[in-house]
């Protein structure tokens, strides 16, 4: 072979590997970050709690809850983080309707989730039924400044009956980021019943990201997630959205997915009510877009033929009292935001 073919096929080994060099650097660059947002649908542990109403969650409650179904839930939760992971699990899953701190351990170190390093951030809710907001996150990828659980400042502590907000500020990728997960009051027994305390709620996470934006000066990255118990056109998140001179534009990215589209179904009828909002600057920095930073994860495993109504429902742990081993009444919800 000739010296100027060795030479040609050289420089073009060199020029394909630069490359593929270039192309793993872009890729690297821009590698999504994932948030899951997730309510769980009732994940207790099988023991009677004498300060929480959980009867019905043990082994001579009504749902006949025992250690063979909380196994097989825990390790249904863990295989569906893992697939809304993809290659990388995500870095943060926010999850609703969490008994205590043990199921959660039992989910991030007895299952596969294992081997990733996950750490908990937990607290006891004042709800009744003793369910909380909490979530996991990967410490490689998140460092945690701060965090809170928050409550309106004019209801007294002994009066609030149901799920606290849980505040985070954390650091991922060199930036600052602020994330309020939500479980509002269910409307059992009617689109009015808890709505005045959704309001207040609505109102305190807004006055908090508004004070938050005042000090950075309306440059701050906040996500408002979780299961707000109402749909994206409904008045309360319309505190969530709406202009205040003084405080930051938040986005709801969960109204700009198709009208078909929900997370839970309710009488035959689809519905929206687990949302993400995201502060303007998060848009304006490219960290996400309006469209396509967030899904609804709706796997196979994770839904089945509706028994009463036309279509799909999500594939849920009980369908009334009636226990069908699924996963949640829920599907769970992915924000991807752009590393650079």
């Amino acid at each position: 072979m000739s010296k100027g073919i060795v030479t040609r096929i050289t420089c073009t080994l060199s020029l394909v590997l630069l490359f593929i060099i270039r192309g793993y650097s872009q890729d690297a660059s821009v590698n999504p970050v994932r948030f899951m947002f997730y309510n769980v649908e009732n994940l207790f542990d099988t023991y009677n709690d004498s300060l929480s109403d959980d009867d019905e969650f043990t082994a001579r409650g009504l749902r006949r809850w025992n250690y063979k179904r909380y196994i097989h839930k825990i390790n249904a939760l863990s295989k569906t983080i893992l697939a809304a992971g993809e290659f990388t699990p995500p870095a943060i899953v926010g999850l609703y309707e969490i008994e205590n701190r043990k199921v959660l351990e039992d989910l991030v170190y007895g299952t596969s989730l294992a081997k990733f390093g996950y750490g908990i951030i937990h607290e006891d809710s004042p709800d009744p039924r003793g369910i909380d907001v909490c979530l996991i996150y990967r410490k490689e990828l998140i460092r945690i400044i701060d965090y809170r659980y928050l409550i309106p400042k004019e209801i007294p502590r002994e009066e609030f009956k149901t799920r606290s907000v849980l505040y985070l500020k954390c650091i991922l990728s060199g930036d600052t980021v602020h994330l309020f997960l939500n479980h509002w009051p269910s409307r059992r027994g009617g689109v009015l019943a808890g709505e005045p305390l959704r309001v207040k709620i609505a109102e305190m996470v807004r006055s908090k990201t508004d004070s938050i934006a005042l000090h950075s000066g309306n440059q701050s990255f906040i996500i408002i997630a979780g299961d707000f118990n109402a749909t994206p056109d409904d008045q309360v998140i319309g505190l969530l959205t709406a202009g205040y001179p003084s405080g930051i534009s938040l986005i709801n990215l969960s109204a700009g997915l198709p009208g078909n589209c929900g997370t839970y179904k309710y009488t035959g009828t689809w519905e929206m009510i687990d949302q993400v909002l995201v502060s303007k600057p998060i848009i304006d920095s490219g960290l996400c877009s309006e469209t396509g930073a967030l899904k609804i994860f709706k796997p196979l495993f994770l839904i089945q033929d509706d028994p009463k109504y036309p279509g799909e429902r999500p594939f849920a742990t009980y369908l009334g009292y009636r226990y069908q081993g699924g996963y949640s009444d829920h599907l769970p919800v992915i924000l991807d935001l752009i590393r650079k």
